[in-house]
């Protein structure tokens, strides 16, 4: 039985999210880590943090899969005494490699919004906003329900498909109206509101929604999307499975793929 690497891994990963999708801001690839070493078990997850990088360890995973970078903004240092930085040395210390998959994940076919719109039940049509020079590629996903629902019974629809959190779901607009068409976009999406509304859709989820977007926008008239808010991590997490299904391919049967369920959003209370 052949050894698969973290190399091989890698390059199953980019294969199917190429880096040359990512945005020129951002940093994907590998963080740490010898492509050399083998590989037995891997963990997908949606950020690294300090409860993701002691779950790859209490499972004895060689490589972590992110969607988001660790080290997006420039960094002249990793020493222990930041957050980050005692993160890197955790996985130094425990031979566990990182690789990150974040725009060019967003933005590849199937990708971040892919996974979103097949939790929700949708059949995906094309991208919210295509790229110029790949209109089958780009950020967010338009698609549509077997049929016409209430926009009450789509909101309850979100919740039950993705993990709960503890903010939770919440919807604005009629709840009467009728959700057939809906536009998808992992992540912090409020600049694609204007997107979502020239595409005619029903309803738009995403994340991370504000205040003022989100109100402005449903100001602009009944024909504007009905708006679904969930958490940036809840958003997300389905593209997990997608990576894993990747990197179990690109294993052949050699590498144990875990998924984790450990919610990363930063926010653990909620009152009335």
């Amino acid at each position: 039985m052949s050894t698969t690497t973290v190399a091989d891994v890698i390059a199953a990963l980019e294969t199917a999210y190429p880096p040359e999708l990512a945005e020129s801001w951002d940093a994907v690839g590998l963080v740490c880590g010898d492509p050399a070493e083998p590989v037995t078990r891997v963990l997908v997850c949606v950020d690294v943090v300090g409860e993701t990088v002691a779950e790859a360890a209490e499972l004895g995973a060689q490589l972590i899969v992110a969607h988001h970078p660790l080290l997006l903004r420039g960094v002249h240092g990793v020493g222990t005494d930041t957050a980050k930085g005692r993160l890197v040395h955790r996985m130094i210390r425990t031979g566990t490699a990182l690789y990150c998959a974040h725009t060019n994940a967003d933005s590849a076919t199937p990708g971040v919004s892919d996974a979103l719109a097949v939790a929700l039940g949708l059949r995906v049509l094309r991208p919210l906003a295509p790229h110029a020079a790949d209109p089958t590629t780009g950020i967010g996903r338009i698609g549509e329900l077997p049929s016409a629902e209430p926009f009450a019974e789509f909101v309850a629809r979100v919740g039950r498909a993705l993990p709960p959190t503890v903010p939770g779901v919440l919807g604005a607009g009629d709840p009467d109206r009728p959700i057939r068409t809906v536009a998808v976009s992992g992540g912090a999406g409020d600049g694609y509101l204007g997107a979502a509304t020239a595409a005619g859709v029903d309803a738009y989820v995403t994340a991370d929604l504000r205040h003022h977007p989100a109100g402005e926008h449903l100001e602009t008239g009944p024909a504007a999307p009905a708006l679904v808010g969930i958490t940036h991590w809840a958003s997300e997490w389905p593209w997990c499975r997608q990576a894993s299904a990747v990197i179990d391919a690109a294993g052949a049967g050699n590498v144990d793929v875990h998924v984790s369920t450990r919610c990363t959003d930063p926010w653990t209370l909620r009152a009335g």
